[in-house]
């Protein structure tokens, strides 16, 4: 049988080789402390649950639902777009409901994409953010993560020397895995080099509302007078609701290109399961407490990871944003990689991390810490480390060195 296009395109999935050692050690009796993926721990807002429950079973809602979300749940992602960032959106033509953000990227990829188009991606970033192109046939160019003035810099210098010109430019803040966080002003400059430079603008904003500063919160692309022209904005239920097995997403933004992202589902899928839209609606329009709790539970759990980590002898810098700290291998360690570090900490520590070389080759000298377990497993984890630590000139004697791909 002949190899897949398609899935020759893609690498081997690095998380899931901490994820098999992972597996192995608790079926060994271990307790792994798993900061890993960034699945939240939390639970979804009783008033959502209660939604749900209530939508269940009532007539037609078993029926297929609308592929681009039905218009009550449109109409509530144009609210909130309002409220949150002075953005007004047309409901029908400027917003579509995704099976989560991931989804939503994949298929504008699959969109947007010629095969050999040139995509300029943030390294290290999300793995959809460049794999959902490269399974279209797009080709990737690396910009920076961090928003700085050296991100223009370099993204003029991809522009230049590529071949063909680059459609597209991908950009997630507060990112994931880094935790960056990008101001109006960056924005601002970012509009107008897609403009100059007939880009569209892909911009990944789930983490919109996980932020630790009330007097600043992260704001959307599409407060850019003008953006709306080149750019699509994805946001998630994820993380703001801790609904992330729920799936539910959005694209807003320019309608040519949210037209495409719709035809495109509208072959592939009918939307979300209606009680789930429904129950996502009630989030959206309902009481924002439940939104407060949750930044304040993940602060609180920032704060003593980044207390117990550094007692421990490994310094995590504080995010301001994102549910995850990018946090650079300790120095001794640093040589082998991410990948064989991560495994040796669930080894070792009984701790699971993200290995940074998932999210691009910039990332292998850091691994992503989720704030997903409660304090005192994350106090926990630290001791682990900790003890690890105290012993690790023993345990470096003993593992065979590993030699980085450069």
């Amino acid at each position: 049988m002949p190899d897949f296009y398609r899935i020759k395109r893609l690498p081997p999935y690095v998380f899931e080789q901490v994820n098999r050692i992972k597996a192995a050690a608790r079926a060994n009796g271990a307790d792994i402390i798993d900061l890993g993926m960034g699945n939240p721990d939390l639970q979804a807002p009783q008033h959502v649950i209660d939604k749900l429950v209530e939508t269940v079973g009532k007539p037609r809602t078993d029926r297929y639902s609308a592929s681009k979300g039905i218009g009550g749940l449109r109409r509530a992602q144009a609210g909130y777009y309002e409220r949150r960032f002075g953005v007004k959106l047309n409901p029908d033509t400027q917003v579509v409901a995704t099976l989560g953000s991931k989804e939503g990227f994949a298929n504008m990829a699959q969109a947007i994409t010629e095969p050999g188009d040139v995509i300029l991606v943030p390294n290290p970033s999300y793995p959809i953010h460049a794999f959902g192109f490269l399974m279209a046939g797009g080709v990737i160019r690396s910009v920076p993560a961090e928003p700085t003035p050296e991100f223009f810099v370099a993204a003029e210098r991809a522009v230049a020397h590529s071949i063909p010109k680059p459609v597209a430019l991908v950009v997630c803040y507060p990112s994931n895995p880094t935790a960056y966080v990008a101001s109006l002003d960056f924005y601002r400059d970012l509009v107008a080099f897609a403009k100059k430079h007939e880009l569209i603008l892909l911009s990944d904003l789930a983490y919109s509302e996980v932020y630790f500063d009330e007097s600043n919160p992260p704001p959307s692309i599409l407060q850019v007078p003008g953006a709306i022209d080149v750019a699509v904005e994805f946001t998630s239920m994820s993380k703001t609701f801790s609904m992330a097995g729920w799936r539910i997403g959005f694209a807003v933004g320019n309608e040519r290109l949210l037209a495409a992202l719709a035809r495109v589902k509208s072959y592939l899928d009918y939307g979300a399961f209606t009680p789930v839209q429904v129950a996502a609606t009630a989030a959206l329009n309902g009481p924002d407490d439940c939104i407060r709790e949750m930044r304040a539970t993940y602060k609180r759990r920032r704060d003593v990871m980044v207390e117990s980590f550094a007692k421990a002898g490994w310094d995590v810098p504080v995010p301001t944003a994102s549910m995850f700290a990018w946090v650079q291998i300790p120095e001794k360690f640093r040589s082998m990689g991410s990948l064989e570090f991560s495994k040796l900490l669930v080894e070792k520590a009984d701790v699971a991390v993200a290995p940074g070389i998932g999210f691009g080759e910039h990332g292998d000298d850091y691994v992503r810490i989720a704030l997903v377990e409660n304090e005192q497993r994350i106090r926990q984890a630290a001791r682990n480390i900790r003890k690890f630590f105290d012993h690790a000139d023993q345990t470096l004697h003993n593992v065979v060195p590993m030699v980085r791909r450069g």
